[in-house]
C-alpha cells in the first residue's frame, strides 16, 4: 500500500480554526467581519434591443430626484385626486425621480444618436451620455448622425465638448419649425435660447431640417408632435416589418403622463395640445402595439402602452425585443 502523506501548512491550520470559528458561529458565538469596501461608481448604463435589422441601445445619461411634484406635473389635478392616483400606484406624494435616457440606433449602415442629454454641466449625476455611449461600444466619433427632437436644455446640452462638438463627425437633424422658432428670439431671452447660441447654432451648416413625414434615413420617418415645443417631433424606426417609436418628451411620466394624458405638465409650452398629441400618439402605439422608448421613461425607458380608461398604462419591456 502506497503511504500517502499529508502535512498541515500554517495556512491550513489557520483555516481550520476559521472553521471552527464558523462551528462556533453557529452555535450561538458571534463572529466580527472588517465592513466591506465602498465601491465607485458604477458605469453608465445602456440596453440594448433589436427593432428587426435595426440594434437600438438606450444610454442613461442619468437621473434627478426632486420634491413638490405636483409643481411640475399634474398641475391642474385636486390634491385627493393626486394622492390617490399615488397611493393606487405606491408613489409618495412629495417626491419623485425623472431620468434622461438618449437613444442610439445602428441601422448597419449608420449610426444615429437620438438626443444628447445634460452635457458637461450637470455633471456628475447627470451628462452621463457619453460614458453610456463608450461604455456600448462606440467612440462619440463613429455616431454619423445626431437628431434633435426639439431644443430643451436636457436634449441639446451634450452637442458640445470643452467648447468644441462632441460629435465630430457627424451630421445634424432636426424640425424646421422647432429650430426657426427658439432661432427666432433674442440669444438673451432664456436657457434654451442661450443654448441656441453656444451649442446649436454653430452646427447649423451641418444641419439638415425636417418637416413631419421627413426622412432622417431609410427607416427613420420623423413625425409631428407639438405641444410640449411648437416643433417637437418623435420618430418611427421601421425595419423588417418591426417597429418602435421615440417618443422624446411626448410623455414625461409613466403614471401621471400616461394614465392621465389631460394632466398639465409645466414643461409643456401648449398644455392643451400636449395633452392631445399624447391621446393621438400613444392612442396610435396602443392599438397597434408599438413599443417606444421614452426619454424620460424609467431606465432603461422602453416599453409599451394599452388603453385603460381615459388614458393608457404603461407596460415596461421585458424580453420582446431581445428574441
Amino acid at each position: 500500500m502506497t503511504e500517502i502523506k499529508v502535512e498541515l501548512t500554517r495556512r491550513a491550520a489557520l483555516l481550520g480554526a476559521g472553521g471552527a470559528l464558523a462551528g462556533a458561529s453557529l452555535a450561538g458565538t458571534t463572529v466580527v467581519h472588517a465592513a466591506a469596501e465602498k465601491q465607485a461608481a458604477v458605469p453608465a448604463p445602456v440596453a440594448r434591443y433589436s427593432v428587426g435589422g435595426f440594434e437600438v441601445t438606450t444610454l442613461h445619461d442619468g437621473a434627478v430626484s426632486l420634491t413638490e411634484p405636483q409643481k411640475t406635473f399634474a398641475m391642474n389635478v385636486d390634491t385627493d385626486t393626486f394622492s390617490a392616483t399615488n397611493a393606487d400606484n405606491f408613489l409618495p406624494n412629495d417626491s419623485f425621480q425623472i431620468s434622461f435616457t438618449p437613444t442610439l440606433v445602428n441601422t448597419g449602415s449608420e449610426l444615429i444618436l437620438f438626443d444628447t442629454g445634460n452635457g458637461e454641466g450637470a455633471r456628475p449625476g447627470r451628462g452621463k451620455m457619453r460614458a453610456a455611449l463608450e461604455n456600448a461600444g462606440y467612440t462619440p466619433e463613429q455616431v454619423d448622425v445626431v437628431v434633435l427632437t426639439h431644443m430643451h436644455p436636457d436634449h441639446v446640452s451634450g452637442l458640445m465638448e470643452g467648447g468644441s462638438p462632441t460629435f465630430a463627425n457627424a451630421r445634424y437633424v432636426t424640425g424646421q419649425k422647432e429650430y426657426d422658432f427658439w432661432a427666432a428670439m433674442d440669444a438673451e431671452a432664456n436657457g434654451v435660447t442661450k443654448l441656441m447660441a453656444s451649442h446649436v447654432k454653430p452646427l447649423a451648416e451641418k444641419m439638415t431640417f425636417l418637416d413631419d413625414g421627413g426622412s432622417v434615413t431609410t427607416g427613420v420617418t420623423a413625425m409631428a408632435a407639438a405641444g410640449h415645443t411648437p416643433g417637437h417631433m418623435i420618430y418611427m424606426l421601421e425595419s423588417d416589418g418591426k417597429q418602435l417609436a421615440i417618443t422624446a418628451d411626448t410623455a414625461n411620466h409613466y403614471v401621471w403622463s400616461l394614465a392621465h394624458p389631460e394632466w398639465e405638465v409645466r414643461f409643456d409650452m401648449d398644455k392643451e395640445g400636449a395633452a392631445a398629441t399624447r391621446k393621438t400618439v400613444f392612442g396610435m402605439l396602443a392599438a397597434d402595439k408599438i413599443p417606444f422608448v421614452g426619454y424620460h421613461m424609467p431606465f432603461p425607458a422602453v416599453g409599451y402602452v394599452e388603453t385603460n380608461d381615459s388614458g393608457f398604462r404603461y407596460v415596461p419591456a421585458s424580453y420582446q425585443l431581445q428574441l
